[in-house]
């Protein structure tokens, strides 16, 4: 195995620069330099994505910036000491010992393992100290090296007075703990004990918080005198906690950025959530939360389906409102229908390609009546003969009954948003009822909203342990599909459909000046937050009304056309603006996304402008705005129509006038690439302090 630092990827006493940007392409260089990766700006723009998803700075002077990437050939650790530090967003102040830590997409095990064990041992302080102190390079790798020689400390604290001396050796990491047996976790309730917790630590990467934050957590409870056991999620294996520790536990820890793995072992457990960095920044306040969660019968418990609600508790704990709860759900939903949608979608525009555009009235009789060894005689006059009217008709059926899925899907995953598995039954039965009923889009939205909150609140009633098992495949689902879908049935579902008809009557009637204002605004919403929930409205509204085109009523494909169209023209620009026009006005990390902007725009992917937006939103979404307003306006006015969802200029059989298509995409790309260098050049010009550039040793 390959060593991990040498003296070379180690810098003393080094000012690199006076952000978190400076310091880790510095280091993302140095580790280049070495032959340790093939590039530079790479592993530079993975290292800095994970960096601004959490800042990895943590108590005591330290920041662990670490990225997984491609870029990387072999695991690297990069140290640098600052002799000027560097805020990395730790609470008590800038960083200076900087360790940077480069993995390979598929690093193996063990040097995960190395890399995860020196993460535990930055937060020992004679270690720190020590690093401080080193006067050579050779010196930093020898301590380095001496750390991760050394035997890795168990996570259990030690096992308070009263508590079984066999319990202390319980690995944290999930090993079965010798001291607490089941008859333990079941002894009785007389027998006065200690407080048991449990814990589990996960990060994205899985390298380093994961780690620190088990130790950090540890640490704090032996202080405290409890029992404290954490699984490790990370990238290094984990070995899940023996059932009978979780059994006696009082309170479950969750310091984690992404999804528990097997949450509904935890299932009843009061619980604290909170991201990983807390475990490490604030381990001893998680510990007297959970101590005190403990003896709070109405403290926040894991839900009983295991449900992955993570996300929901942060913000909640945050602050959050019920609007952005709500935007959530309706968010979820959205992304889970798209595929439904898109496949359909494309499936439908390849059947008209194939078997013409009165295939509609032909497929079901084919595809029932025929096969490929006995070809129709009867079929549209368009059509690619009888072998493209067969191959057509299968093609639309299929994509018709993929969009049949449209708003159970919507309403299904609104309720899994909302509620988590349970939620899925109700939610698409709520949702097949608003199509019955013919209340589309709008009676999805809502049936999906009942069904998730009414399911979402019988799976929080505490019941015995008995009726656990039955709540999410008996009670919930029934209970929550009887309550929703019969409102919708008895209630709402006559009022919202006459709210979906007179919605779909004012859209087919819209010509002229209504169908271009129409344009107007659509091409604004998409380009307002670029994939975000405004962009995502127009998007479902646009997808929403494909099942109901057709020859006679043909505004839900003008609308589909006007969304698309819009939807490419902000990466497009940003693709013309960066690599064609001024390329000085934008970065080096901006050009190589602006090559990549290409393809993403041709492709409806509005999205690839995202990084121009995030470093410069005050100008660039302005200008996307301006340029989309104009496409959707174009496509309306000269009636362009789209049968597929999605696809871009890759599904131009699906377009109608597909040279106003591309003319009205030109048009708004041209206008918005222009605006954003206009912006750029003379709108709201900066201050920029003179900084005295960082020689750069690699």
């Amino acid at each position: 195995m390959t060593q991990l630092i040498t003296p070379d990827l180690v810098e003393l006493d080094q000012n690199l620069g006076t952000s978190p940007e400076d310091v880790i392409r510095h280091l993302a260089g140095r580790v280049a330099a070495n032959g340790r990766a093939t590039e530079v700006e790479g592993l530079f723009a993975d290292a800095f994505a994970r960096e601004s998803k959490t800042a990895t700075g943590v108590p005591g002077g330290i920041a662990i910036p670490h990225c997984r990437s491609t870029a990387v050939t072999e695991a690297t650790l990069a140290m640098a000491r600052l002799s000027q530090p560097v805020n990395f967003g730790a609470k008590d102040g800038p960083a200076d010992l900087i360790f940077f830590i480069a993995a390979p997409e598929g690093a193996d095990q063990e040097h995960l393992k190395l890399l995860s064990k020196l993460a535990r041992s930055l937060i020992k302080k004679d270690f720190t100290a020590a690093l401080r102190a080193a006067a050579t390079q050779a010196e930093v790798v020898e301590l380095v090296e001496g750390a991760l020689a050394d035997k890795p400390a168990s996570h259990a604290a030690a096992v308070p007075a009263g508590a079984t001396a066999a319990a202390a050796g319980g690995s944290a990491t999930g090993a079965p703990s010798a001291g607490i047996s089941p008859a333990d976790a079941t002894a009785g309730a007389d027998a006065p004990r200690a407080k048991r917790l449990v814990a589990v630590t996960a990060c994205p990467t899985g390298i380093a918080h994961t780690y620190m934050a088990a130790d950090s957590l540890v640490a704090a409870a032996k202080e405290m005198g409890v029992d404290l056991q954490v699984e490790t999620q990370g990238s290094s294996g984990a070995k899940a906690l023996d059932p009978a520790v979780i059994a006696a536990a009082d309170a479950v820890i969750f310091a984690v950025d992404v999804d528990v793995r097997g949450k509904e072992r935890f299932a009843g457990m009061p619980v604290i959530n909170a991201p990983v960095k807390r475990g490490i920044d604030e381990p001893d306040k998680m510990v007297q939360e959970a101590l005190a969660a403990a003896e709070n019968p109405h403290a926040r418990r894991v839900p009983h389906f295991g449900a992955e609600e993570q996300a929901e508790h942060e913000a909640e704990e945050k602050g959050e409102h019920i609007g952005q709860k709500l935007k959530k759900a309706l968010l979820t939903g959205v992304s889970y229908m798209i595929p439904f949608v898109a496949g359909g979608g494309l499936l439908i525009a390849l059947g008209f390609l194939m078997g013409g555009y009165l295939i509609t009235k032909y497929a079901d009789t084919i595809v029932l009546q025929n096969s490929l060894f006995n070809l129709p005689t009867q079929f549209p006059d368009n059509a690619w003969g009888p072998l493209g009217a067969y191959l057509g008709a299968v093609l639309f059926k299929i994509g018709a009954l993929s969009l049949g899925f449209l708003v159970p899907a919507l309403a299904g995953y609104i309720a899994y948003a909302i509620a988590d598995r349970p939620g899925i039954a109700p939610g698409f039965v709520a949702g097949a009822v608003a199509g019955f009923m013919g209340a589309g889009f709008l009676g999805g939205i809502v049936g999906g909203l009942l069904a998730g909150y009414i399911a979402h609140v019988i799976g929080r009633l505490q019941v015995a342990r008995w009726l656990r098992g039955l709540m999410p495949v008996v009670i919930i689902p029934l209970v929550a599909s009887l309550v929703a879908s019969g409102l919708m049935f008895v209630i709402l579902g006559g009022p919202i459909v006459a709210i979906t008809n007179g919605l779909n009557a004012w859209l087919s009637g819209l010509t002229g000046a209504g169908a271009i204002a129409l344009g107007v605004i659509l091409g604004l919403m998409m380009c307002f937050d670029l994939g975000g929930p405004v962009n995502k409205v127009a998007y479902s509204f646009a997808v929403a009304g494909l099942g109901a085109a057709s020859m006679d009523n043909q505004a839900p494909w003008l609308i589909m056309a006007a969304v698309m169209a819009s939807g490419m023209v902000p990466p497009l620009a940003m693709a013309l603006a960066s690599t064609v026009l001024n390329k000085k006005l934008f970065s080096l990390a901006e050009q190589e996304n602006g090559k990549a902007a290409w393809l993403l725009g041709a492709s409806f992917i509005s999205e690839g402008a995202i990084p121009f937006a995030a470093a410069d939103p005050l100008r660039v979404i302005p200008a996307t705005m301006l340029g989309g307003a104009a496409t959707g306006a174009i496509s309306m006015a000269f009636g362009v129509g789209s049968k597929a969802p999605h696809g871009g200029l890759f599904v131009f059989f699906a377009i109608d006038n597909f040279l106003m298509f591309v003319v009205a995409i030109a048009v708004g790309t041209v206008i918005t690439a222009l605006s954003v260098i206009a912006l750029k050049r003379w709108a709201v010009k900066k201050t920029v302090d003179t900084v005295e550039p960082v020689p750069v040793t690699v």
